[in-house]
């Protein structure tokens, strides 16, 4: 078996390198694309982002009152920023999204906020915020082009749906052409489908924790949303830092290339 191992994987050293080589190029290309999605964004969207990056870091430990029966996963976060924004006239909530599983895609569920922004023809528009957004897309055996591509996402994702499916999809591809290096398929919860029914699926919206159902004492799970407030808080601190810094860079730029910089608006504005 060693034999035809080490004989096997000579004959095939050519193909696994032109194959690697197509890989890295694709995760090239993808990462490109991670930056530009992050500047198409509406005013409205630029503005709400702002609030949250700044409600997100004024929320201290003392803020997360209430604990749900049973695991929190950070619920008492998202209701401490959904009280912060609804205090300061957003229609904000947190949604409990719930999906069958079909086909491929397994059932499962998850919890975000989303904001309903109602402009002045009467019509809305759900705005979504997800505090975690970079952890949907983490894999195994990642490759560094991957890592890298990751990183360069939202800390916290606010704006449209719209917006979101073509993070959803670079992130896919990405994650694709990484596992591919490592001869390992994607996973069904890395599917396009999987990750869109995260968002896209029947929700309930709730605005407080049920007071009467919370555990006012501390369990050990939620000391730990603790040091989530606080690892959420270092990375979205070093964002907006590092985000500082480009902004003399990516001015420039855009002031040498204003007319490619105007026909990609037409083409993926919304």
């Amino acid at each position: 078996m060693r034999d035809f191992w080490e004989n096997g994987s000579a004959g095939a050293e050519s193909w696994c390198s032109s194959d690697s080589d197509s890989a890295l190029s694709d995760l090239a290309h993808l990462a490109d694309k991670i930056p530009f999605y992050k500047r198409s964004v509406a005013q409205y969207e630029k503005d709400l982002t702002s609030v949250v990056h700044s409600l997100i870091l004024s929320i201290s430990e003392n803020d997360l009152h209430f604990v749900k029966s049973g695991p929190c996963n950070a619920s008492c976060l998202k209701f401490s920023l959904v009280k912060l924004l609804r205090l300061s006239g957003y229609d904000a909530a947190v949604c409990v999204a719930r999906w069958q599983g079909s086909g491929k895609v397994p059932g499962g569920d998850h919890e975000y906020i989303d904001v309903v922004n109602f402009n002045n023809s009467g019509s809305s528009e759900r705005l979504i915020i997800d505090l975690d957004f970079r952890s949907h897309f983490e894999i195994a055996r990642a490759v560094h082009s991957y890592d890298r591509i990751l990183n360069s996402l939202p800390v916290v994702y606010v704006g449209s749906l719209t917006r979101m499916k073509q993070f959803l999809q670079v992130m896919v591809e990405a994650a694709r052409s990484s596992l591919k290096q490592n001869s390992m398929p994607l996973p069904p919860w890395r599917s396009l489908a999987y990750l869109q029914a995260k968002w896209q699926s029947p929700y309930q919206r709730e605005f407080n924790l049920d007071e009467e159902n919370a555990n006012g004492a501390y369990s050990s799970d939620h000391k730990q949303c603790s040091g989530q407030l606080k690892m959420l808080q270092s990375l979205l601190q070093s964002e907006i830092e590092a985000d500082r810094m480009l902004k003399p860079i990516n001015n420039d730029h855009i002031r040498r290339h204003k007319p490619d910089r105007r026909r990609h608006s037409l083409l993926w504005t919304h």
